[in-house]
């Protein structure tokens, strides 16, 4: 049976692994950890040379780019919104969402947000390959995630259905939610 501990990296593409690098040392104090190049892709040893990147997210978690200078110009898909692909990191509460909004927007770094979205706080923003980045932190209670987790099976159901968004977690608009956080 597959036992899945956690994720290991998460790989995107990027026009400049050097700029790439750069940015999310520079901005998101992250440490860069591993580059990998190779003249030939090992999996199926097409002759495709790649600088592979390995940056640090904070707990174990690894964010991976790759550089590909004979590929055609990367873009993104365009049949999606933008906002919808998305590369999300966790910071510890409110305050640390503020003071990194403060920080990248001190950095040169243009911010949209904070975007409360009930059981969450985020902000928004682009690194230099236009991936959309969002910090966030969680601000929901326990007793709200449980709800969340218990109607997420008809949310689902209902979706699939009508294609219109059901409105089983509405709460989570509201000022205040009735549960106790146990």
């Amino acid at each position: 049976m597959i036992n899945i501990e956690r994720i290991h990296h998460v790989a995107y593409r990027c026009n400049d692994a050097k700029e790439t690098v750069e940015f999310y040392r520079d901005k998101l104090n992250m440490d860069f950890l591993v580059a990998i190049a190779e003249d030939k892709v090992p999996s199926t040893k097409a002759p495709d040379p790649y600088m592979h990147l390995f940056l640090d997210a904070g707990n174990g978690n690894i964010l991976a780019f790759f550089e590909l200078p004979n590929s055609p110009k990367m873009d993104r898909d365009r049949n999606t919104p933008e906002w919808v692909q998305h590369i999300a990191f966790r910071v510890k509460d409110t305050a640390a969402l503020l003071e990194a909004k403060r920080e990248l927007e001190g950095k040169g770094v243009e911010v949209l947000g904070i975007t409360k979205h009930g059981i969450i706080e985020s902000i928004y923003f682009f690194d230099p390959n236009g991936h959309r980045l969002e910090l966030t932190c969680v601000t929901g209670t326990s007793a709200q995630f449980k709800e969340l987790k218990k109607v997420a099976p008809a949310m689902l159901e209902e979706w699939s259905v009508t294609k219109r968004a059901p409105k089983h977690a509405a709460w989570l608009h509201e000022e205040e939610f009735e549960g106790s956080d146990s």
